[in-house]
């Protein structure tokens, strides 16, 4: 036995589990091992692994609703702990992209961020849509408006469990789960404080204290208070943008009121106050003259590079803001036969973001848009779990309620009315010139009456109420079959139901109306038919000038749709230990998401999404050595993904908008990770992933014919625009006895291959056209950090890099303007980041 573990370990046996493995994918292992949690620990995996010293740090996990050993967990799972945090200095998870390969944190809209999981992301941006990458702080699902991506506040770890997990999470996990753990009270008074300053007018601090009330009481509170001036200017105004302005609170009260029974009660208070997101504008126009129309159709060969092209925002109240307020009741008790825990949650939080839609300060293309919600929701779960010898089981039953207002909202002007007159070509329908407002400004001007109609305002709107609930029982058993065999079996079942109501009040331009009302008393309109020679009657003008152009649908009607689905998803594992520290297993887990509603299209509804995947691998240690290797292969088909779409539209002036719509794929895959400790004080790791992912049905919109129908773009059996190589490299080494303390050094290099393109990728803005630069460039980034702690660890000081070598990238282009505008724009990733770190501990 001994001489096959030094095979396994030289490599040899990476295939050791059904042949499945080889490629790449997964961040470091933690080097801390909290592990907070309320469920039994079976310690049968202890009895049957020996002791031993090994400098693999073990870490406990509650992937499957229980405490267990992480290598002893059949899942695919990256741990993200608190020392891989502070090694890339991440202040929330969006930080650790390109760190844990197949996970994707947008946080281009900080306020609506978007996640994606094995090719896998939900990126719409309505509340009629949920995620289905669930994330989970101590156990409670997060709402994307809310509270899914704030600041790291006091976190144990982060567990990203791919494929899906709904049988033991529930809501919205179809394509995997982030659950996100946090320090609870301890009997020990202790604190501690950081601070960090860095480049860019980077400001950073975060305390936690401990307090012991008295044996059976524990207050613990941190803070977190992260500021900087931000990275780019805007070129016109001098006014900074990528900014930070957030802070956060957590309380936890524990109360042990009996041997057996304990209390946690906490508190959660975030808020985010920063400008709107960075749109680089690709089109060269003038910067002085901003009435100058950029050229239409857009040509990509003239586009500015947007990395070092110059930044403009007209959205003068632009801004990305989110308050969020979070309390949580967890009662844990023990019986003779295992435990119950309640957790009682309610959440409550307001947000807005408002940004530039074109890139550009012109008047002519002036274009704002945004969405303003508020939302609370509240939860409650009843879970039982218990252990034997032959059983390890967890039960239980959860309910979920969501109330969430929200509105979304298109601003333009006048001017670019006549902007989109002139290029749809509808324009020159009713006046020589083509433009609308502009021709019979120049009318009015000539004559030398007192009216203009350029440069006014002009907003539409949509309001949306949901009203969701969802009530679901669940239960998950672990079956010893024999001491190495185990068996798992796991359902849960959902009825989920959704109100949902759509309101699309008249455009509101109060100066223009006042203007047309003017004329029209003056008798002004009467003139209309002998100017435009016929073409137009002055109702028919007016009708024009007052009716909705960008939301067109149902307006100035209330239109209510609710639907309700019901679903069964089970979950099937085998698991062998081979040796006590090799285990191999299969799976066959099915993955649901709940239908939903298109926020911007009255009555619009989807269907529920659905997935199976079937997944195998092996998780080994290998003590005498120092080395872990975790390999899984996967497969995984998905039905019915709710995919924002760029949808051309043929109604009013033509401008598109982002709907949602169904589409099939199926993904095939592997996963590596590898940690090796080869001295005492050197740690070297490598986690990967290969993917390869297709659309199995799908039509995509890719433009508008000039019939005026939506043409549509067959791309099955195309990929989708997941990268199929990612990987991540991370070392560390220590030296001791230096300046009374240690000194050591972290390097961690993360890589993301190009984007795979099909035939819709250009017109929705994942694939670039030949211009000056390179949307589907690889991405790669290197951070960099050397500390020294004092003996004991009360003081240290470090100096810390992200993207030591500037690596950016352009990561993405917002289309919605281009085909009718031709401003199409870019997201870009940030430039270099380095600071200092001082840090106490008490």
């Amino acid at each position: 036995m001994l001489i096959c573990k030094r095979r396994l370990a030289s490599g040899i046996g990476l295939a050791l589990f059904a042949g499945a493995i080889g490629s790449i994918a997964c961040p470091t292992i933690a080097q801390d091992a909290s592990a907070p949690s309320s469920t039994t620990k079976s310690d049968r995996t202890a009895k049957q692994k020996p002791a031993q010293a090994t400098k693999l740090e073990q870490i406990t996990v509650t992937a499957q609703s229980r405490s267990q050993e992480m290598q002893d967990v059949p899942i695919a799972m990256n741990i993200v702990t608190a020392k891989q945090i502070d090694a890339v200095a991440a202040t929330d998870l969006s930080h650790m992209n390109l760190f844990v390969p197949g996970l994707v944190v947008d946080n281009t809209d900080e306020t609506q961020p978007t996640y994606r999981l094995r090719g896998i992301e939900t990126d719409d941006f309505g509340i009629g849509t949920d995620s289905a990458v669930g994330v989970y702080i101590n156990g409670v699902y997060q709402t994307r408006d809310g509270g899914s991506l704030m600041a790291f506040n006091d976190v144990a770890r982060v567990e990203v469990l791919k494929g899906p997990q709904g049988t033991l999470f529930g809501r919205n996990t179809a394509a995997g789960a982030i659950s996100i753990i946090t320090n609870e009270p301890t009997d020990k008074f202790e604190g501690d404080a950081r601070i960090r300053i860095g480049n860019y007018g980077k400001r950073y601090g975060d305390a936690r204290i401990n307090i012991p009330l008295n044996k059976d009481m524990a207050l613990r509170i941190s803070v977190v208070d992260n500021q900087s001036d931000g990275w780019l200017k805007d070129a016109a105004t001098g006014q900074h943008y990528g900014k930070d302005d957030e802070w956060g609170l957590r309380a936890v009260y524990r109360w042990n009121i009996t041997p057996d029974t304990q209390v946690h009660l906490a508190y959660d208070h975030d808020r985010v106050k920063q400008p709107s997101r960075i749109d680089m504008g690709l089109v060269p126009v003038s910067s002085t003259n901003l009435y100058e129309r950029a050229p239409f159709p857009a040509n990509p060969s003239t586009f500015y590079n947007p990395l070092n092209a110059p930044f403009y925002n007209s959205a003068t109240d632009g801004r990305e803001e989110r308050n969020y307020n979070d309390a949580t009741l967890t009662v844990d008790h023990n019986f003779s036969w295992g435990s119950l825990t309640s957790t009682t949650n309610f959440t409550d939080y307001s947000m807005s973001h408002i940004e530039n839609g074109t890139g550009l300060q012109q008047v002519t293309e002036y274009l704002n848009t945004g969405v303003i919600g508020t939302g609370h929701t509240w939860y409650q779960e009843f879970k039982f779990s218990g252990n034997n010898d032959l059983l390890d089981w967890v039960a239980g039953a959860s309910y979920y309620q969501e109330h969430s207002d929200e509105t979304s909202l298109a601003r333009v002007n006048t001017d670019t009315y006549d902007t989109l007159a002139l290029n749809t070509g509808i324009g020159k329908q009713y006046t020589p010139t083509g433009t609308i407002f502009g021709y019979f400004n120049s009318v009015l001007q000539s004559f030398g009456l007192p009216y203009n109609l350029l440069g006014d305002p002009w907003t539409e709107t949509v309001y949306n109420t949901g009203r969701f609930s969802a009530i679901a029982g669940y239960g998950d058993t672990i079956w010893h079959v024999t001491d190495n065999l185990d068996f798992t079996a796991g359902l849960r079942l959902t009825h989920d139901v959704k109100d949902f109501s759509w309101f699309t009040p008249p455009r509101y331009a109060p100066q223009l109306d006042a203007t047309l009302a003017q004329m029209q008393a003056a008798g002004l309109l009467n003139l209309v038919p002998i100017l435009t020679g016929g073409k137009v009657t002055a109702q028919q003008l007016l009708n024009i000038l007052t009716q909705n152009q960008i939301f067109t649908t149902a307006v100035n009607q209330l239109v209510q749709k609710r639907a309700n689905w019901n679903d069964a998803s089970p979950r099937f594992v085998l698991d062998y230990k081979f040796t006590p520290n090799i285990m191999g297993y299969a799976s066959v887990a099915k993955g649901y998401k709940a239908g939903g509603f298109d926020g911007t299209e009255p009555g619009a509804e989807f269907a529920p999404e659905k997935v199976w995947n079937f997944e195998t691998g092996v998780k080994s240690t290998f003590p005498d050595q120092n080395l872990l290797v975790n390999a899984s292969a996967y497969y995984y088909r998905y039905d019915n993904r709710q995919t924002l779409t760029l949808i051309p539209s043929s109604e009013g002036l033509g401008v598109p908008e982002y709907q949602v719509s169904n589409t099939n794929q199926a993904a095939k895959g592997l996963d590596l990770q590898v940690e090796w400790v080869p001295l005492d004080d050197l740690r070297l790791a490598f986690n990967g992933g290969y993917i390869d992912s297709k659309y199995t049905h799908a039509e995509v919109p890719i433009g508008v014919s000039t019939a005026g129908q939506i043409q549509y773009a067959n791309v099955s059996g195309q990929p989708v625009d997941e990268p199929k190589i990612s990987y991540s490299i991370s070392g560390s080494y220590t030296w001791h006895d230096i300046a009374n303390g240690s000194v050591t050094f972290n390097a961690n290099y993360g890589f993301r291959g190009p984007l795979r393109c099909n035939d819709a990728s250009v017109f929705q803005g994942k694939c670039s056209l030949p211009s000056n630069f390179d949307l589907n460039a690889t991405q790669r980034r290197t951070d960099m950090r050397v500390d020294w702690t004092a003996n004991g660890g009360r003081w240290g000081v470090g100096l810390f890099v992200n993207n030591v070598f500037n690596q950016r990238n352009v990561i993405g282009l917002g289309t919605v303007s281009q085909s009718v505008l031709g401003t199409p724009y870019a997201y870009i990733t940030a430039p270099r980041a380095y600071g200092a770190e001082f840090r106490v501990k008490f």
